[in-house]
């Protein structure tokens, strides 16, 4: 079975309320979802899945410090995360504050690993962000999300 971590840091509950609706997206799509904070998590962890998902809140136009400290350890495993799908989510306090900067600086690392990464045509391109607690539009975008992680993992895996 195909395996997803998605991987958050979150103050308010926003941001883990994101990652919560991305893993009933991927679950619509029966491919298995692991929810953790990221103080769960070590660098190495990351290997063990299809599909790593990473969810910040926006600190300063940019991802939260446990976040950047996830992918400064991950360093430890460069190259060993190459062709696996990465994908991205960010909340808020208010419209223009920085959540797709954060999303961008997130899949930087991921592109710096050579991992893949899709684009949405539709609504939020570079992933799914909420101003504040997620609103009804928000939490679709989270679902659609991670329904297309989930069968992106499924074609290129060979299994769709």
């Amino acid at each position: 079975m195909f395996r997803i971590l998605i991987v958050y840091y979150s103050r308010g509950g926003n941001t883990r309320k994101m990652a919560e609706l991305i893993a009933r997206g991927i679950k619509n799509e029966r491919v298995e979802a692991e929810v953790r904070d990221v103080k769960d998590v070590s660098a190495d962890y990351l290997l063990g899945f299809d599909a790593v998902v990473v969810g910040s809140p926006t600190y300063y136009g940019s991802m939260a410090a446990d976040i950047k400290k996830l992918f400064d350890e991950s360093v430890a495993f460069h190259g060993k995360l190459d062709g696996k799908i990465g994908a991205a989510f960010s909340s808020s306090r208010q419209i223009g504050g920085g959540n797709e900067t954060t999303i961008l600086d997130i899949l930087n690392a991921m592109l710096i690993h050579s991992m893949v990464v899709q684009s949405d045509w539709q609504g939020d391109h570079y992933g799914p962000v909420a101003i504040g607690f997620p609103d009804a539009a928000a939490q679709a975008k989270c679902v659609r999300a991670g329904a297309r992680l989930s069968r992106l993992v499924k074609r290129l895996a060979g299994g769709a």
